[in-house]
Order: C-alpha cells, then sequence, then structure tokens
C-alpha cells in the first residue's frame, strides 16, 4: 500500500467512523427522549462531532432521522431472523424465545427503553410522513416473519390452521408494542409478562 494509499484508507475510515458515532448516539438520544426532545447540538457534543461533519453525511435532521432508524432496523432484522429461524426449535419455541429475550432486554434497562421503532412511530405518525411510512414499512416486514413463523407452526401441528398467519401476527406485534409502552409507564415488566402468559396460555396453544 502506498503512502496516498494508506492516507485515502485513513480517511475514508474516518468517515465511516464519524458517521457510525453520530448514528449510534443519535439510538441513544431518541430511545431515551424522543426524536423531537433530541436537539442536534446533542448529538455532536455527545459524539463528539463538529457541525460541518455532520452537513456532510446528512442533510437534515429527517434524514439522520431517518438513517437512524434504518441502522435500528438492520441490526433488528438480523437478530429476528436469525432467532426465528432457529432448526434446533419450534415454530412457537422461537416466538417464545424472541419476546422473552424482549422482555429481559426491557427488564436490563429498567424499563426505560423499549422498543425504538413502536415509540417513534407513535411520536411521529401525525406530523412526519415520511419518517411514518418507513416505520410502517418496517413494522409490515416484522408482521410478515411473524406470520411466516406462525404458519411454519401451524404445518408443524403446534397451532390450528384456522387462524391466518398475518392476522395472528398482526395481534401479536399490536399487542406487544403496547404491552412494551405500558411497561415503560408503569416502570414494571408486570406488563408484559402479563401479555406472554395470556398469549401462550389461550391464543397460541395447539389445536
Amino acid at each position: 500500500m502506498t503512502k496516498l494509499d494508506r492516507s485515502v484508507y485513513f480517511v475514508a475510515m474516518s468517515r465511516r467512523d464519524t458517521r457510525t458515532a453520530l448514528i449510534t448516539t443519535g439510538m441513544q438520544l431518541f430511545a431515551t427522549q424522543g426524536y423531537n426532545a433530541t436537539g442536534l447540538d446533542a448529538v455532536l457534543k455527545q459524539a463528539a462531532v463538529p457541525k460541518g461533519s455532520f452537513y456532510h453525511f446528512f442533510g437534515s435532521k429527517e434524514e439522520f432521522g431517518l438513517a437512524v432508524i434504518e441502522e435500528f432496523s438492520g441490526r433488528f432484522l438480523a437478530r429476528l431472523d436469525v432467532l426465528l429461524s432457529d432448526p434446533t426449535l419450534t415454530p412457537l419455541d422461537r416466538l417464545r424465545g424472541f419476546l422473552e429475550r424482549g422482555e429481559a432486554q426491557l427488564a436490563q434497562h429498567q424499563c426505560t427503553v423499549g422498543c425504538l421503532i413502536g415509540d417513534l412511530g407513535q411520536e411521529l405518525a401525525a406530523n412526519n410522513e415520511r419518517l411514518r411510512a418507513r416505520l410502517d414499512e418496517i413494522m409490515r416486514s416484522w408482521r410478515g416473519r411473524f406470520a411466516a413463523c406462525i404458519q411454519e407452526a401451524q404445518q408443524a401441528g403446534e397451532l390450528s390452521a384456522a387462524f391466518d398467519p398475518e392476522v395472528m401476527a398482526g395481534f401479536i406485534l399490536s399487542g406487544w408494542e403496547g404491552a412494551v409502552l405500558t411497561a415503560k409507564v408503569m416502570k414494571s415488566t408486570q406488563p408484559v409478562r402479563d401479555f406472554l402468559a395470556t398469549l401462550f396460555a389461550t391464543v397460541l396453544t395447539k389445536p
């Protein structure tokens, strides 16, 4: 590698690191205080990045918000795909494991941090159509993955074939997001525990 090549390489690495730092900081701040309450100055200060560097990567706060959403969504989907395709578990056990892991993470953060996509959806649905539309697409992708797992459970005889997998997946996702929101308000994971216990005792049961 020549001296010029090394210079180009390290500049490229620096730019990627700066963008990553900004997005990581954005995820942390959006999760704890919301999109609207998070000013760019707070992001820049916590990430230790000058304002000029921010506008090198993002033309506006909205573009930054989209980048944060995409990063979170990508990480979340990667975990979701791994958990819901685990061949060592039955489809229903995969669903249970995924939801119980979410409960454990909620408890780990003392119920102060919930689902970033759900939180942003509640905050932005009425006042930012661009972000709302992307959040809707993401939640639909989650529902699709839940539906595929439910269909597998039906084919394996774990669930009645009378249920529409898409409808059931939407029901689970809506119930989960509501339980997480209530847990944050109550500062207790009890609503999530109650939701999971009821879900697997009355809905996700063998025919």
